[in-house]
């Protein structure tokens, strides 16, 4: 699956003019006839010079564009890390904004709706104004209101309502993605399962597609937690609006099974979420997967103990970014 990809700059060129002091006639001609004079002589040196230009423009282009992910490296951190302020009356949406921005210095948030304490357009608006005003870019909505799948028709219908509103607010918040849970419990979903949460991701991913972000999965517990179960949902959804937010390490099996599954889900991966462990284990490995690949998701980071977050928090992004430090330094995995 192809990945959004909205990097990019815009260079601008100052044009600088200068006024003249008033020149006599006469000193006008010499000057006039100094200039034609001088344009003549530079003529041969500018033709060389744009036969230079054309004949290195394209591969210098084509270089820069091999090496724009990691020129603005992409770095975010799960506002779920912050829970433990949240509960404490420490955090709220607007602190966990203003810490991403000033405290972290990242150019991106990743929501928790945990975080979200309504989904008022009044509420809403405050919060795109404020992700707006800090330059911030929604990187991912991880909607925690119920997953797709329930035992009851009457569950699943009161989860997909939530689902239906949060693809709008994630709309409203200008989201990259969006992560919905699957649902499941078992080893592998049964033929009823599976159809229905294929069937409500396609339409999901549809409607998510056609307002310019995508949506799907993420494999950090429950069913969608195996990545033969997950490999097989994506690729019977086969929606270009559905992809995969992956919890680095997250999956169910051995060592070795977790770690090829990081391995062969990365050409599928949307988003991502790196814990304490990965970031202080096989780090530059796993984030070398993605970027084997041509990710250019965000690198997001999730802290889970509920105590001394910031400074727990801050030593997970400072791991990270040494990684994007050592890449942009020319070295490898």
């Amino acid at each position: 699956m192809a990945v959004d990809c909205r990097a990019g700059g815009e260079y601008e060129v100052a044009h600088v003019t200068a006024e003249r002091p008033h020149m006599r006639s006469t000193n006008r001609r010499q000057f006039v006839k100094g200039t034609l004079a001088a344009a003549a002589l530079a003529a041969p040196l500018l033709r060389a010079a744009e036969s230079t230009q054309a004949a290195t423009t394209e591969p210098r282009a084509a270089a820069a564009s091999k090496q724009a992910p990691d020129k603005k490296p992409r770095l975010s951190v799960l506002s779920y890390s912050f829970r433990g302020l949240l509960e404490q009356g420490q955090m709220d949406l607007f602190g966990y904004l203003e810490s991403c921005k000033y405290r972290f210095r990242l150019d991106a948030a990743d929501i928790w709706t945990g975080f979200l304490p309504n989904t008022d357009a009044g509420f809403l608006k405050k919060v795109r104004d404020a992700l707006d005003e800090r330059e911030l870019t929604l990187a991912d909505l991880c909607v925690d209101t119920g997953p797709l799948w329930e035992d009851t028709p009457e569950a699943r219908q009161r989860n997909r309502e939530k689902i239906l509103a949060h693809l709008k607010v994630a709309e409203t918040l200008g989201a990259r993605f969006m992560r919905v849970d699957a649902g499941g419990r078992d080893k592998s979903w049964s033929a009823e399962q599976f159809d229905y949460v294929v069937a409500q991701y396609r339409e999901h991913a549809q409607w998510a597609w056609d307002h310019g972000f995508r949506m799907g999965a993420e494999n950090h517990w429950g069913t969608e937690g195996i990545w033969a179960n997950l490999q097989k949902l994506y690729r019977a959804v086969d929606h270009p609006g559905f992809g995969l937010s992956i919890h680095i390490g997250g999956w169910q099996g051995t060592p070795e099974e977790k770690a090829e599954a990081d391995r062969q889900v990365a050409p599928w991966v949307c988003h991502t979420h790196f814990d304490w462990d990965t970031t202080h284990g096989p780090l530059e490995q796993k984030m070398a997967n993605l970027r084997g690949v041509g990710y250019q998701g965000y690198y997001s980071v999730e802290h889970h103990s509920g105590k001394n977050e910031y400074a727990e928090v801050a030593i997970q992004l400072a791991l990270v970014r040494s990684v994007f430090d050592r890449w942009r330094g020319g070295e490898n995995a």
